[in-house]
């Protein structure tokens, strides 16, 4: 009995890759084995369906879970020749296609048995890095992608023009097959149109029958003030697209706010941490501190702050994402101990420490006042 080879193996890729290594080593092999740079050879042509089974499987992330459960049979759908739905054998068809039988109503599936659906295609995920002052204004730009779009020489058929599909004669157009095991009705995807409900005679030279081609389109992106890391914005219809003239999928962009040099986010709210002079801190005073908008505003540094406390600047932070008004920005108050003296500088300290009381430290006072009452 010959081993299975795992879609894994099939694309040269550990299983913890990601998607994006995936969709780089099917290119690299579809391009290797592909019929039209290997005219004749049945066992590129036969590596060519191999490695386009296994990534449409992989790219998936629902079905790329259910294999990694599941195993091999999961979204193999051609059976085992001649036994299965249409013999006397056990091949139940795919994990995918018993759940899409028992819950198919549920799911939007077409149950009890209407007409096929189209197979909407898959969305896609792209990362994008922002600064935080475009998060605070907004960002209007342009971002490139790699996508499957409809064939542009098929108009997405498949079929060559001027010749079209036929319906299945396998499942008459339902894209789905049933057989009797049992006390039940089980179904699973048609080996012969693999779903579709149609079979085409004369496919695409262009797109060898699937619809789809890869392109790379530019689109432009509008990141609207006030995002935060993690926001997600959808391009409905900018995803892969569907086989055959399904709908395409969605593309999500996920943004991620770069780390700023002074300002932490929390919300709405920006966090700064200023350190002051131990003379500021004494006998109050101003500090002045930008927002990301570049607009300063003037910190009122009260007489006698100590280090830790927290000034707030009512609607100085980040603006409300698709609302009005802004958050707060928060200071963080760092009373700094000068390192280096000069001569007069120490000698006035040294006059100042003279006539000290206890009463201009009262903490420092009462925590040495504990010490001497605790331990004589």
């Amino acid at each position: 009995m010959t081993t299975e080879v795992s879609f894994y193996e099939l694309l040269e890729v550990e299983r913890t890759a990601d998607d994006a290594t995936i969709k780089s080593a099917y290119r690299k092999l579809a391009m290797k084995y592909h019929p039209d740079k290997n005219a004749g050879c049945k066992d590129s042509e036969g590596k060519f369906k191999a490695v386009s089974e296994a990534y449409e499987c992989l790219k998936d992330p629902q079905k790329r879970a259910a294999y990694d459960r599941f195993g091999h049979e999961t979204y193999k759908n051609g059976g085992g020749g001649g036994g299965g739905f249409h013999g006397g054998g056990q091949d139940f068809g795919g994990f995918s296609d018993i759940f899409e039988s028992v819950f198919g109503e549920f799911m939007g599936g077409r149950g009890g048995g209407g007409q096929r659906q189209q197979r909407r295609g898959a969305d896609l995920r792209y990362d994008m890095e922002i600064t935080l002052e475009e998060a605070f204004h907004g960002k209007k730009t342009d971002i490139t992608v790699d996508v499957s779009a409809a064939c542009d020489t098929c108009d997405g058929s498949g079929a060559t023009p001027g010749t079209q599909a036929k319906t299945c004669g396998t499942c008459q157009g339902h894209g789905k097959v049933r057989a009797q095991q049992g006390f039940f009705m089980v179904e699973r995807t048609c080996p012969s149109c693999h779903g579709q409900g149609q079979t085409i005679q004369d496919p695409c030279s262009r797109c060898r029958g699937d619809g789809r081609i890869e392109k790379t389109k530019t689109l432009s992106i509008n990141v609207p003030p006030g995002v935060d890391d993690g926001t997600r914005i959808r391009l409905q219809g900018e995803g892969e697209a569907g086989a055959r003239g399904a709908p395409a999928g969605d593309l999500y962009i996920f943004l991620h706010v770069r780390k700023h040099a002074i300002f932490e986010r929390e919300g709405t709210t920006l966090h700064a941490r200023a350190p002051i002079s131990f003379t500021t801190a004494a006998l109050g005073g101003e500090i002045e501190i930008p927002d990301p908008s570049g607009e300063r505003h003037h910190i009122r540094i009260a007489a006698g702050t100590q280090s830790g406390r927290e000034v707030r600047q009512r609607g100085a932070g980040m603006p409300v994402l698709q609302g009005r008004g802004r958050g707060d920005l928060v200071v963080h108050i760092e009373v700094e101990m000068p390192s280096k003296l000069t001569a007069r500088q120490r000698e006035l300290l040294e006059e100042f420490r003279e006539t000290e009381t206890g009463e201009e430290c009262p903490g420092a006072s009462g925590f040495f006042a504990k010490i001497k009452s605790a331990f004589g």
